[in-house]
């Protein structure tokens, strides 16, 4: 694929993204273009490998190895590589009905085990791939292909998150009339609310997308929450399937001396508010502003940095991102080896404008808060930490363990929990009878998204537990086929 020679004539280069002290100034999105004849010599570096790990979509070690939704990977690269970009985008949407999310947001697992990446920098998969789709709308190729003939069956979608889109793109494909409830505004669920504007534009991107889903003839129905304005019985007695795709929203919480206090807020809160903001203008009563604040942001993940990104262009006073593991190493380290998801340092797009702005990677590692100090009108106005090692207790387990003498105590007007979700919540579930797993999950086999309940079946999130937008892709398509398999005895959706 791509040049024999490529991998050894060319080195690997991404286009720049915008300044980081231009960037701050605005919502847009900060990863630039680049031009095609720097993507047809990436492109060229894709070797013919043999075994192309990249569209492997694998768990290994417990993490995402190769591509989950299996993209033909070495097939576009190749046909970018000869200017074939049509093609391209005719092999891209195969396997994948949102290059333009997944080109933007994905952590890129297909080049953590990318062959090349062995022993030389991967292939830029991820950079070609949201290349090809812009690439496809600018050119006008991405229009409305509604189906030739609908089925007369009837299925509910509960959530227009990831998962949801694609289970309701590929069911709507097969020819049944899809209706995709939300209980916000807008639909998108994590798309839209829960990844920041400069990472995924909402306008441009999400309901460009949403708009030609509704031309093929995909039915959103936004402030409806099923349970409670919408009763579960008129669900059942409406469809003929219903696919349960409302994502792992139930938050975990910090369990410390403070957590009441004012100015405490989940991350998905400070996020929500701000792209609401964004979208509606600015409210009474519904800001959530880092603006001249020191802000704490306690969790290491991407929400986390989504909370850093967004504190900066609030215009904070500082930052500090609190995180309880420890700093990963430059390089792999000897017990992480390729094909596994390489468990190395990298400084997010938010962390880079922090460091730029106030002069250091606003991340501290090993270590946790233990309280969280207040004033006299009941408002957050410290955090106090304390530096952790992991320990291995009587049960062989890892755990964090606090070490005497290395207290601080960080000033803070602002205090953003993400520390990640513990699973769906709980109520359309039980109203509905759903089982759950240990982990309060819909029980649905992986492959199948089955539930107990005949003609209900689960996905992404609220299956599987909180995991990547490109997973959640995966789960709506293999949902959506278990589905049609249900209504039509047999199907053809891969």
């Amino acid at each position: 694929m791509g040049k024999p020679t490529g991998f050894l004539e060319f080195q690997r280069e991404l286009p720049k993204d915008r300044p980081p002290l231009e960037r701050i100034a605005d919502w847009k999105e900060f990863h630039l273009h680049q031009p095609s004849a720097d993507l047809k010599k990436q492109g060229a570096r894709c070797m013919d490998c043999g075994i192309p790990f990249c569209h492997s979509g694998q768990l290994v070690s417990g993490m995402a190895s190769g591509c989950p939704i299996h993209n033909l990977i070495p097939e576009w690269n190749d046909l970018v590589y000869r200017g074939l970009w049509k093609e391209a985008l005719d092999r891209l949407h195969k396997t994948n009905n949102f290059p333009e999310f997944t080109g933007r947001v994905c952590p890129a697992p297909c080049e953590g085990s990318c062959v090349l990446g062995m022993n030389n920098p991967a292939v830029t998969i991820k950079n070609i791939e949201v290349s090809i789709i812009d690439h496809g709308w600018e050119n006008g190729w991405v229009t409305p292909q509604p189906p030739a003939k609908r089925t007369g069956k009837k299925v509910a979608i509960v959530g227009s998150g990831p998962a949801g889109l694609s289970a309701a793109a590929q069911l709507n494909k097969a020819g049944h009339t899809v209706t995709v409830f939300e209980r916000a505004d807008r639909p998108g669920g994590l798309l839209m609310y829960g990844i920041p504007n400069m990472k995924l534009d909402k306008q441009e991107v999400v309901l460009r997308r949403i708009s030609l889903l509704e031309a093929e003839g995909v039915k959103f129905v936004c402030n409806t929450e099923i349970g409670k304005n919408y009763p579960v019985e008129k669900l059942k007695a409406d469809f003929d399937a219903v696919i349960l795709a409302t994502g792992a929203t139930k938050p975990r919480d910090l369990t410390v001396e403070g957590r009441q206090l004012k100015g405490v807020h989940f991350a998905m809160e400070f996020l929500t508010a701000n792209t609401k903001n964004l979208l509606d203008g600015v409210k009474p009563g519904t800001q959530i502003t880092a603006d001249g604040k020191h802000v704490v942001v306690i969790g290491g993940g991407d929400t986390g940095t989504d909370c850093v990104g967004t504190s900066v262009r609030h215009g904070c006073k500082s930052v500090v991102q609190v995180e309880i593991m420890a700093k990963p190493p430059l390089e792999r380290a000897k017990d992480n080896p390729w094909p596994e998801w390489p468990k190395t340092l990298k400084l997010d797009y938010g962390q880079e404008e922090a460091a730029e702005k106030f002069g250091e990677d606003p991340r501290v590692y090993l270590t946790t808060a233990t309280k969280i100090e207040g004033d006299e009108q009941g408002n957050v106005k410290a955090v106090h930490t304390v530096q952790v090692e992991w320990t291995r207790n009587d049960k062989g387990q890892f755990i964090p363990k606090n070490v005497p003498g290395t207290e601080k105590v960080l000033p803070a007007q602002l205090v953003l929990l993400a520390m990640g979700f513990l699973g769906p919540e709980q109520p359309l579930l039980e109203q509905l009878g759903i089982e759950r797993d240990p982990r309060s999950n819909a029980k649905a086999d992986f492959e199948k998204y089955t539930t107990n309940v005949n003609g209900v079946f689960a996905c992404g999130d609220c299956r599987r537990g909180q995991s990547l937008v490109v997973w959640a892709f995966n789960e709506g398509r293999g949902a959506a086929r278990e589905c049609d398999r249900f209504l039509m005895g047999a199907t053809s959706l891969p």
